[in-house]
């Protein structure tokens, strides 16, 4: 069986990966000059930091620790399932344990190009054809094929959040408050990074902004559409009946961003994506 290893962009806690039978490395998360380990946060904490000024930064988890997990199967086929290169240095901790792992003809390191939702399910179904008894070539093409079709939006609340992270200039997050709008930010095709998308003037807006670039890429049965936020419960579920509505036969999940996607958004922030099952 391939043992499946990767991290917590997931959503998948320690916990729940050992339950699972994988193998789960939480990213670090420095808030205040306080360093924790992402889904180990007091979340009340947290966002008390944040309220305070606090900028949230994150990292991979460290090379050690990926070493140790390599190790740890000696003598089954491994896959790390990491998130998008770019976005983290996560990818690159892994490919360089594989590195100076004894095991190293033994490892793959597979990079989703996407984070959170997309990555969570390409993780499951990895896992699951795993325990049916698939070989690493074989999973391995079916996580290509999701990640050919994979995309993910993010609409941004915070504009102070964003300039003091440095995601957004000083006059751009200005004229964004002034104007009452919503930046909706969009992944580039590589997944390396961040880009604006556009902007609305409500959180329906937004909603309506992303149906429509769904909309144009046939986004419909056999898709799962994931919408993560932070603490934006009532935002997120509205946008999912959104999508409900305009993709009937595609699958809508609602899960919780963690720490360190928080990151990039700040409070409020949600991300709608979309992978295909």
């Amino acid at each position: 069986m391939v043992q499946i290893v990767t991290d917590s962009s997931t959503l998948i806690t320690v916990d729940e990966g050992k339950a699972m039978g994988i193998d789960v490395l939480p990213l670090c998360v420095n808030i205040m000059d306080e360093d924790y380990r992402d889904l180990q946060v007091d979340m009340d904490d947290f966002y008390g930091k944040i309220a305070k000024g606090g900028v949230p930064k994150s990292s991979q988890p460290p090379v050690g620790e990926f070493v140790e997990a390599f190790k740890q199967h000696t003598g089954k086929k491994i896959l790390n399932i990491a998130m998008a290169h770019g976005l983290s240095g996560t990818y690159q901790s892994a490919c360089g344990a594989k590195e100076i792992a004894e095991n190293k003809d033994d490892i793959e390191v597979f990079n989703t190009r996407t984070l959170c939702g997309p990555h969570r399910y390409m993780v499951q179904k990895a896992h699951a054809m795993a325990k049916a008894g698939f070989t690493m070539e074989e999973i391995l093409h079916a996580l290509e094929e999701c990640r050919t079709h994979c995309h993910s939006y993010l609409i941004v609340q915070d504009f102070d959040f964003l300039r003091r992270g440095g995601r957004l200039t000083p006059v751009a997050a200005k004229f964004a408050s002034a104007l009452n709008v919503k930046p909706i930010m969009e992944q580039v095709e590589e997944g390396t990074r961040l880009s604006i998308h556009g902007v609305a003037r409500t959180m329906k807006g937004a909603a309506k902004n992303i149906k429509a670039q769904l909309e144009k890429r046939n986004i419909g049965e056999g898709y799962l559409i994931s919408i993560s936020h932070a603490r934006a419960e009532k935002d997120a579920h509205e946008i999912a009946e959104v999508m409900r509505a305009a993709f009937a036969k595609a699958k809508v999940e609602i899960l919780d961003l963690s720490p360190a996607f928080i990151t990039q958004g700040g409070p409020g922030c949600i991300a709608v994506q979309y992978v295909k099952m």
